[in-house]
């Protein structure tokens, strides 16, 4: 684990060769690195997704998993630290601790893994050392492998697993070994377009063997093992059974996800799952053809099962589709994916604000449609009133209709009519909330009124008063939680009211400062991206919707002339 280009991938790269897994060294500027087998892992000289393998050093079996550096790519960390017993820390010698290493080291802390520091490119000017060396000059990694073995817990040293009996709810352990119940944690599921979804486990404890059936403790439901694979990066290595301490990929296991426990059904055990960062940062994307459309759902659907900091969401107000990732790096990568493995073209833009629009004073309407075109024709007639409601109590209607005026039946088309009004505003078309409509009086003919006439009424009715009742845009206000360290306090609170953000409080946590605010949705696009330039990548931040309100004229009235396209 370490910052992006510390020389995480060059270090694994080494270690394959030295222990006799690969015969030749690859390397990541030429493409050619093993554990970067992805098309845009060899493009980008990155790595974007975590990748295991195994090898052996002085009769010891060491499972590697070589995470992403990229802040974008943080769940890949997340995800493999809460299943490994050790960590090594790949530190740049000459730029020193950097900001996605300090991320990396606390996440290590939050699952208690012991760590070993690799300085690494040693051979540069101004390099210091503890365990050192130079991964790409080939120098120390012998040395690390030694430390490894030495220095970092093997399975058995580490204490036993503590978790949840689900029937009863009480706490019970797992002793890491062969003799004690079956247990696992799933911490990774990828598809692979030969063998179909792998379903990356770490076995806690107990044996288990090809083609026998698992409890999904999490589920509550039984699966079966169709393989058992030991993974090289990308290269498959079929085993018939797994033991306490092996990391492994599974296939056949069809409703089970990242973070489930698979046990045995006699002695069932729910651990610890794997909390995942929320996603910053959201974009809109739709398929380039029709043949598209339905390849397009299909794939997002299997890409957020591989990753949980991708989310997929469907907003019926715009008719977007909307996916949300952890930067923009991630979501470029995702599209990528879409094209390259699922043969999916998507084009992607910026999403839409979902805008509201409310009345700001009591005005009375009324509605009339007439229509007479031979034979029986349509009558409905009303007079409401229309006023505003407190924020978030949403729309009301009331009935004061005395004498028979407005026929009994008629009184819900009346209301209907109103409600689908209230879907298209009259400023800007946008949804109206938070009003109440009371119907008044009207009239009606014996033969030419009907629930239509009514209905239609109603909506003319609502439409009238909402012109006259001084209608206002709202807009989502968003919660927001931004932890920077002390040095960038300034400017990340001079950037949050350039957003016409409102300070609300400011606080400490540990080192960091802790700054609440709110803030405007519509002011936050490529929020994640600035606020990282802005701290050094030091800086993280959570976004919550809080409500609604009314948005500033000048503002208001620049929405509504895009909207008409004036």
């Amino acid at each position: 684990m370490a910052h992006i280009d510390a020389g995480k991938t060059t270090t694994t790269e080494r270690i394959l060769y030295y222990t006799g897994v690969t015969y030749k060294m690859g390397e990541v500027h030429e493409g050619t690195a093993v554990m970067d087998w992805m098309p845009q892992e060899q493009e980008r000289g990155i790595t974007i997704t975590s990748a295991a393998t195994t090898c052996f050093w002085k009769d010891h079996r060491i499972n590697i998993i070589d995470t992403p550096g990229h802040v974008d790519f943080t769940v890949e960390v997340e995800r493999s630290l809460r299943v490994l017993d050790g960590a090594v820390a790949v530190f740049d010698a000459v730029a020193g601790v950097e900001p996605q290493s300090e991320t990396v080291w606390r996440q290590a802390e939050k699952y208690k893994v012991p760590r070993i520091a690799f300085m690494n490119k040693m051979d540069k000017v101004g390099a210091d050392f503890v365990v050192c060396g130079s991964a790409f000059k080939n120098k120390g990694v012998q040395q690390l492998l030694d430390t490894i073995v030495d220095f970092l817990p093997c399975p058995l040293d580490v204490p036993p697993m503590t978790g949840i009996e689900p029937h009863s709810g009480k706490e019970v352990q797992r002793k890491v070994s062969d003799s004690e119940p079956f247990s696992a944690l799933v911490f990774k599921i990828m598809t692979d377009p030969y063998v179909g979804q792998l379903s990356f486990l770490r076995v806690y404890s107990g044996v288990m063997n090809t083609g026998s059936y698992i409890y999904n403790s999490t589920k509550d439901s039984r699966e079966r093992i169709g393989r058992l694979l030991k993974m090289h990066a990308n290269k498959r290595e079929d085993i018939k059974e797994v033991s306490a301490g092996d990391i492994v990929a599974a296939v056949g296991l069809k409703n089970t996800l990242t973070g489930d426990t698979l046990c045995n059904e006699d002695h069932p055990i729910i651990l610890e799952s794997i909390e995942f960062p929320v996603p910053v940062i959201s974009v809109a994307i739709e398929p380039k053809t029709k043949a598209d459309q339905e390849k397009l759902s299909v794939s997002l659907g299997k890409l957020t099962q591989e990753d949980p900091s991708f989310k997929v969401n469907f907003d019926e107000e715009t008719g977007q589709t909307i996916i949300s990732g952890m930067g923009e790096l991630h979501l470029e990568i995702i599209v990528d994916r879409l094209m390259r493995e699922f043969k999916v073209g998507a084009n992607v833009g910026k999403p839409q604000v979902a805008y509201r629009e409310t009345v700001k004073k009591k005005a009375e309407a009324e509605g009339k449609y007439i229509r007479q075109t031979g034979g029986r024709g349509q009558y409905g007639h009303v007079y409401i009133e229309l006023e505003p409601q407190e924020p978030g109590k949403g729309f009301e209607f009331v009935n004061k209709v005395v004498g028979g005026s407005v026929p009994r039946e008629y009184i819900a088309p009346v209301e209907k009519g109103i409600k689908e009004a209230l879907e298209t505003g009259v400023l800007a078309g946008y949804p109206v909330v938070d009003v109440k409509v009371t119907l008044t009086d009207g009239s009606y003919h014996d033969v030419d009124s009907s629930e239509m006439a009514f209905k239609i009424a109603g909506s003319m009715a609502f439409k009238e008063a909402a012109k006259r009742a001084h209608p206002v845009l709202l807009e989502p206000i968003m919660n927001i939680e931004v932890v920077t360290p002390q040095e960038y306090m300034g400017d990340v609170i001079g950037d949050l009211n350039s957003r016409r953000g409102k300070i609300q409080t400011i606080g400490q946590r540990g080192t960091t400062q802790i700054i609440a605010a709110q803030v405007p949705l519509a002011s936050m696009f490529n929020y994640a991206t600035d606020l990282r330039s802005r701290t050094q990548g030091r800086a993280t931040y959570t976004l919550q919707f809080s409500h609604y309100d009314e948005i500033p004229r000048g503002i208001s009235e620049e929405i509504i002339a895009k909207v008409k396209g004036e």
